[in-house]
């Protein structure tokens, strides 16, 4: 015989009498299935699309926690100058069109003077010429005068010698005008502002650039950079000393990459080096300048830091000595213990041992300390 209770928790059992077990959560929630479909034989079910939940997790229930994207961090800024900035070659003349019109300028004021009939006596006889009165100087030999003197200054002035490995950027009132490469005799718009730039292939020895190493220790860097200006509108116009640029952005690098002392660990030196070439010259390239090399030359301690670095220095190599010392003493007194009993010429119980090992141990420490430079 059963009999049938109700449950606190179930005030208002089922209809059958059954009994009910306690919820173990109390907002939880139940949906019947009939039996005949837990065992019904579909040879093909319908598929039912599933599309992912995304649940977030609350606090106490066990959940599994929302997924996130990883935060992805700003790139840091690329300078930017004038997208027209760049490059081109600007219109020059041979050098001949320059000697040509600075004679015709020469010509022409000697023929207004023997047209005017100032031309001495002797300047006749040199250049052969037929004695004229001439009609004396008015407006038009004025003209004449002016016209012949700006040819020869025109020309005459333009003249340039152009070098390998350096050019000129010229600009007319503050605007580009282009980039002479060429050298040898040329002759360039006198009007224009030429400003010369060096184009070689150049090594600049910084001078002691504050920096840090991987711990955070002070040190003083001497960094070797190998450089070049590749367009010279933008190194020359984009800012207004792209040597002093190029030094703030290797001092700029520095600031953001560990560099090593001397003897560190394998490899680290060239990694710096690395990470300095990539920064230097991605900070330079907006600005016309190519970045062949940065490389630290001299590396040390800045001088707050330098005596305690350089007593650690010291007492992590006395350790080193007393550990390798103490290695060595160690494995003498092995052996000379080992052979004495295989050949069996003591025999030790354990309190004999310890005391010889320990005496032997004494007397190589003392040795070694003795020998010890």
């Amino acid at each position: 015989m059963s009999t049938t209770t109700s449950h606190p928790s179930e005030p208002d059992g089922p209809a059958d009498g059954t009994v009910r077990p306690a919820r173990l959560i109390q907002n939880e929630s139940t949906t019947e299935i009939p039996v005949h479909l837990l065992f019904r034989d579909d040879p093909d079910p319908a598929p039912v699309p599933l599309k992912p939940a995304v649940v977030g997790r609350r606090q106490g229930t066990g959940e599994q926690p929302r997924l996130r994207r990883p935060a992805i961090a700003p790139k840091r800024p690329v300078p930017q100058v004038d997208p027209d900035l760049v490059e081109r070659p600007a219109t020059v003349l041979p050098g001949a069109a320059g000697v040509l019109a600075g004679a015709c300028g020469a010509a022409g004021c000697v023929a207004t003077s023997w047209w005017a009939g100032v031309l001495p006596p002797l300047a006749l006889e040199v250049l052969r010429l037929p004695a004229y009165a001439g009609a004396g100087l008015g407006p038009a030999q004025w003209a004449a005068y002016a016209a012949a003197g700006a040819l020869g200054l025109f020309g005459l002035g333009g003249l340039a010698r152009g070098r390998t490995g350096r050019a000129w950027v010229l600009d007319l009132f503050g605007r580009y005008r282009g980039t002479v490469r060429r050298s040898g005799l040329l002759w360039v718009n006198p009007l224009l502002l030429r400003r010369r730039v060096d184009m070689r292939l150049r090594h600049w020895r910084s001078e002691p650039v504050p920096a840090a190493d991987g711990a955070g220790v002070a040190l003083r860097v001497v960094v070797l950079v190998v450089w070049r200006v590749r367009d010279t509108a933008r190194a020359t116009l984009a800012v207004d000393d792209h040597e002093t640029y190029l030094r703030e952005c290797v001092e700029a690098a520095l600031a953001r990459v560990p560099v090593q002392m001397p003897g560190g660990p394998k490899g680290a030196g060239d990694a710096a080096a690395e990470a300095l070439t990539r920064l230097v010259a991605a900070d330079a390239a907006p600005v016309g300048l190519e970045v062949f090399s940065v490389q630290p030359a001299r590396v040390e301690y800045a001088p707050e830091v330098a005596a305690a670095m350089h007593r650690r220095r010291i007492a992590a190599l006395d350790a080193q000595h007393r550990a390798s010392v103490l290695t060595s003493v160690v494995d003498s007194v092995e052996d000379t213990v080992t052979r004495l009993t295989m050949r069996g010429l003591v025999e030790l119980d354990d309190y004999e041992r310890k005391a010889l090992v320990k005496d032997l141990t004494v007397a190589f420490c003392a040795g070694r300390g003795e020998t010890a430079p």
